[in-house]
């Protein structure tokens, strides 16, 4: 079994060139409806499309279809979103390492309501992450590193609450054990020094968004 899975997004791709090199040989892929587009623009066959099918066109279906692909096909008035469908099939699957591609930018309130799906209990314990190969969108619980370059920019932006205890390792300016407050902008554009931050707090929720200089991972 791969070790990780990448969930394509029907949402905004800025540069397929930086989401390529977040791809491994070894990934397990799965597409949320349309964003098997991004998959196809990529030379990539996912394993699994799921969602209502609302987005995906004909000849890519029969294209899909002819390869072998899984389609899973759900009514269009359903609770959840195709994406939420999408990740509840890697939890599924066993995988503790998920990528999410081309659920940033674009509307905001997919972006929005992509970033809420991450607080999901069943998460808790899985590093999930939404990238585009330019910025990466991630919730930190307890402790999580960020790989980056020197130069790239970091925001710790508390999430429903007070995030306690955070202190920081590999950013130009640390924080030690310090209270973030959810109305403050404290811990907006931080910025890494070495290839490797590390972030950890004692309790709350705290959204990490890192914006990378180099494009080329």
């Amino acid at each position: 079994m791969p070790e990780r899975a990448i969930i394509f997004a029907n949402g905004h791709l800025p540069d397929l060139e930086p989401a390529r090199h977040l791809i491994h040989p070894n990934d397990f892929l799965i597409a949320a409806d349309g964003g098997t587009r991004h998959a196809l623009e990529l030379g990539l066959l996912p394993s699994i499309v799921i969602g209502d099918l609302d987005s995906l066109t004909p000849d890519d279906r029969q294209r899909l279809e002819g390869s072998g692909v899984e389609i899973r096909q759900y009514p269009p008035d359903k609770n959840e979103t195709d994406l939420e469908l999408a990740l509840r099939t890697a939890l599924e699957a066993g995988y503790r390492s998920i990528v999410v591609l081309a659920a940033l930018g674009g509307r905001l309130d997919h972006t929005l309501g992509n970033l809420v799906l991450l607080t999901a209990l069943s998460l808790a314990e899985v590093d999930v992450r939404l990238d585009d190969g330019l910025e990466e969108a991630f919730f930190v619980r307890t402790q999580a590193d960020i790989q980056g370059c020197p130069g790239d920019t970091v925001s710790l932006i508390p999430w429903g609450g007070l995030s306690e205890g955070v202190t920081t390792e590999g950013l130009r300016w640390p924080l030690r054990g310090e209270t973030l407050h959810p109305d403050k902008t404290r811990g907006v554009s931080n910025e890494m020094l070495a290839e490797i931050a590390t972030i950890s707090l004692k309790s709350g929720l705290l959204l990490v968004i890192h914006l990378r200089q180099n494009r080329q991972l």
